[in-house]
């Protein structure tokens, strides 16, 4: 997946959004009785078990693969600490820059 981190954050908040609205409607639908609503209510419940599955595997894989870059940047920080604090402070020159603008 080459999605940009933040939108897989923002999947994964949806996702918990739309499999909490689908179990509240399935309670809320709980006594109604009749065989299509029954085969309904077993395919949804299937989907969101799936949906709760595949959700899971994408919050682990952001955990990951903020952890990789966690520790990436560290290694690059320890390796080249002139080279971070240069480009920290070119970074910090351009944001103020940018800002006293406004």
């Amino acid at each position: 997946m080459s999605e940009n981190p933040v939108n897989r954050d923002k999947l994964v908040d949806d996702m918990k959004v739309v499999i909490t609205d689908a179990e509240e409607l399935l309670r809320a639908t709980a006594g109604q009785a009749g065989e299509k609503i029954g085969i309904a209510r077993e395919r949804i419940q299937e989907s969101l078990y799936q949906a709760k599955v595949k959700l899971a595997e994408a919050e682990a894989l952001v955990r990951e693969r903020a952890r990789q870059a966690a520790q990436y940047t560290d290694e690059y920080v320890r390796e080249n600490p002139w080279r971070a604090i240069g480009v920290a402070a070119g970074i910090g020159l351009v944001l103020g820059l940018i800002l006293s603008r406004r």
